[in-house]
């Protein structure tokens, strides 16, 4: 009889973070995949026979990495803002002053398609050496219809350029630009509205975000976003309480929103909102750490409610600069105090659920065979380290 597994990893250690509660760790354990899926799991000695096997020697494995918040597709870069912020400029006072967010709108304006493409492969073949499978790519850095679309073709074009699954999320509402400055009711109505029927159009969005922020959109005004969205049965997620607290992450709840994100300044009844809806909370410690926070997400509210925690690089030029989601999940311990599991569930299972995926995360019959394998001997070594990447290899879609 023919085997049934086309490829069998064994003589490992799994986490097959199918709980929340734990890893889930078998200590010698096997997984065997067919096509592009897992099909068995369990312990070495009792593994099915395969066409082909890995002996991971003692390796663990992981699901894959899931990076679900970043904004990888941009031009230029904001190292001069780096050094305003390090002299004391606040965020506000630097998007204020013209630069921030709208700096780089000038910049991924004036980038050719293939510029924004060359410059986005470089930051995801980073996460795809640190183990990475699956990221959420955002658009808003074009905030008028052409540059919103391009950003969108690029985001999908990396999925075609390289062995990683893509999400997309339209970001029209991230910022006022200067030719609508006092005017965001219409942008709101002349372009973000009119982009994102576009853009949908033509099959380019998985998700609509928003940025909901004193600089930024009001809650109405995201609203209107939103239920535009869900006229064309798009799910949504949101920036909320970043800066201050507008209630952006109790409108988002009232949406059944996947995500609210960032969440610094999130009260009780925002919590409440989100546990209620099902709506996970995704936490950026990279732009924590850029802007030199002090306020943290109150964590351990969330923990106490249930609201699943993701956490995410927020890669993008201005608050987060940041490429590593291994770096990432060291950040959500030492600076949130998240503990090492969290971090993982947070790049994994609680990644796959703020992006609205079911068929990854954890390791389990019937998922995506996206797995890492790595040289530790615990998962905990994963947020443990800094600045070190462990990884072995990485599979794809079953493919090694």
């Amino acid at each position: 009889m023919p085997a049934e597994i086309d490829l069998l990893l064994t003589s490992a250690r799994v986490a097959t973070m199918n709980s929340g509660e734990s890893y889930g760790l078998l200590d010698s354990g096997a997984v065997g995949i067919r096509g592009s899926e897992i099909r068995w799991i369990g312990e070495a000695a009792d593994a099915p026979a395969a066409r082909r096997t890995i002996q991971c020697d003692g390796r663990l494995i992981t699901p894959a990495l899931i990076d679900c918040h970043s904004h990888i597709v941009f031009g230029g870069n904001r190292a001069q803002e780096f050094e305003m912020r390090l002299q004391g400029a606040t965020y506000e006072e630097v998007a204020r002053a013209g630069g921030g967010i709208v700096s780089t709108v000038s910049a991924t304006r004036s980038a050719t398609e293939a510029e924004l493409l060359a410059g986005a492969l470089t930051r995801i073949d980073a996460m795809i050496a640190e183990g990475v499978a699956t990221v959420e790519v955002k658009s808003g850095y074009g905030l008028d219809i052409e540059t919103e679309l391009r950003m969108l073709r690029v985001a999908r074009r990396i999925g075609a350029e390289r062995p990683i699954d893509i999400r997309t999320s339209f970001l029209g509402a991230h910022a006022i630009p200067p030719e609508y400055a006092g005017s965001a009711d219409a942008y709101i109505d002349q372009v973000c509205i009119p982009a994102l029927d576009a853009a949908h159009a033509e099959g380019l969005v998985d998700a609509v975000d928003g940025f909901c922020e004193g600089i930024a959109f009001s809650t109405d005004q995201i609203a209107r976003v939103f239920d535009h969205a869900k006229s064309l049965r798009l799910p949504v997620k949101l920036h909320a309480e970043q800066l201050s607290n507008l209630g952006g992450a109790k409108l988002a709840a009232s949406y059944g929103a996947l995500s609210a994100d960032h969440l610094e300044y999130l009260d009780d009844d925002g919590i409440a909102a989100m546990a209620q809806a099902g709506t996970s909370a995704v936490l950026l410690p990279g732009a924590f750490y850029t802007l030199r926070e002090t306020r943290l997400p109150p964590i351990g509210a969330l923990r106490k409610a249930g609201v699943p925690m993701a956490i995410a690089t927020d890669c993008n030029p201005g608050s987060s600069p940041l490429a590593s989601l291994l770096l990432t999940m060291n950040m959500a311990c030492t600076l949130f105090r998240m503990t090492p599991q969290e971090a993982l569930s947070g790049v994994t299972r609680n990644a796959a659920r703020a992006l609205g995926l079911n068929d990854r995360g954890f390791v389990a019959p019937g998922m995506r065979a996206d797995l890492a394998i790595w040289n530790v001997e615990h998962p905990a070594e994963l947020a443990y380290r800094i600045g070190f990447n462990p990884i072995h290899q990485r599979i794809v879609g079953g493919r090694s």
